[in-house]
């Protein structure tokens, strides 16, 4: 069976420690020929600690946007692609909220933007929870952390008060599932 697309050439033209942008030549199963960017990401893992119908939310500034929005937390460890996701939820968990989990669920893995970006994100359900120090990089120091009702959420994902798609979609999978 013929591809729809096959790669008939590629090159970086951007790379940092956090991501690399290359552009590949395509043919498409017509025969066209065009173009594909495509930015290389490590997998991120999205939790979401839930105790007592509350969980917790962190608010940082996202420069590109240019604002200070509330999300679930989450991260990558861009140094370390292709570990574990569980070590890498139960991580920055802790490292964002002080939290630790005596379980954490996997919930599902989605893409993050499949169009453009080869870059996924597993999403956890975390419970049991403790509550700690939270152990924040520099990158993080303005970083609140705050527990919100699970209504609470809910009601600011549908007033547009939340704006990250991996948060809603991560509050929407475990809805879905019947976890929350």
């Amino acid at each position: 069976m013929t591809q729809d697309i096959t790669a008939t050439s590629s090159h970086v033209v951007y790379e940092n420690r956090w991501m690399r942008v290359r552009e590949d030549g395509i043919r498409r199963r017509d025969g066209s020929t065009g173009i594909y960017g495509v930015v290389e990401k490590a997998d991120f893992a999205v939790i979401m600690p839930v105790e007592d119908g509350f969980t917790w939310l962190v608010e940082q500034y996202r420069y590109p946007v240019e604002g200070r929005y509330w999300e679930l937390p989450q991260g990558s460890w861009e140094g370390a692609p292709g570990k574990d996701p569980l070590d890498l939820a139960r991580a920055e968990l802790l490292e964002e909220t002080g939290l630790a989990a005596r379980e954490m669920v996997h919930v599902g893995h989605l893409f993050e933007c499949y169009g453009y970006s080869t870059q996924g994100y597993d999403i956890f359900l975390a419970r049991g929870l403790e509550l700690g120090a939270a152990q924040r990089e520099a990158s993080e120091q303005d970083m609140v952390c705050r527990r919100f009702a699970l209504t609470e959420v809910e009601d600011m994902i549908r007033n547009g008060t939340i704006k990250d798609a991996t948060t809603v979609a991560a509050f929407a999978m475990l809805r879905l599932k019947g976890l929350i």
